[in-house]
């Protein structure tokens, strides 16, 4: 197993447990943040908070490195326009955590607990997902399969 692999694994490890601990997993804590004007829950606005401190952290310490210590350097995205996919993605995004409470971190979290909702949503995510990339293969021009 390579080193990247194996940090791979143990940051993916340590987010699921902090969305565990912080029971992010759990949708009808995510829609009660969202209901405003019911009975608000504001503790997933102290999960985003304290996720700032380490995400503040790190980016302090990528402008300080000339690379990554297992890459041979960051992979920032360099498109910063606000475009019609950008929209499309985030207004999805929204309508689907806002219908059901899950995204795709928390909903990959919560399949070890074996939660119904949990393994639809899932499924529903691939199948959009795979939905997309054949779209863009029919789109993109001289594109090949091999």
């Amino acid at each position: 197993m390579t080193a990247r692999l194996l940090a791979a694994i143990v940051c993916g490890l340590i987010f699921g447990a902090g969305l565990l601990i912080s029971d992010m997993i759990n949708p009808g804590r995510v829609l009660a943040f969202l209901d405003v004007a019911g009975s608000w829950d504001p503790s997933l606005a102290f999960v985003m908070g304290g996720a700032l401190i380490p995400s503040a952290v790190a980016h302090i310490i990528r402008g300080r490195c000339s690379a990554p210590l297992l890459d041979s350097r960051f992979y920032v995205p360099v498109n910063t326009s606000i475009d019609r996919k950008l929209v499309t993605g985030a207004a999805l995004f929204g309508l689907g955590w806002g219908l059901v409470g899950f995204c795709p971190g928390p909903a990959i979290a919560a399949l070890s607990t074996g939660r119904w909702e949990a393994v639809l949503f899932a499924a529903a995510m691939l199948v959009g997902m795979s939905l997309y990339r054949l779209s863009r293969r029919q789109r993109l021009p001289g594109y090949s399969a091999n």
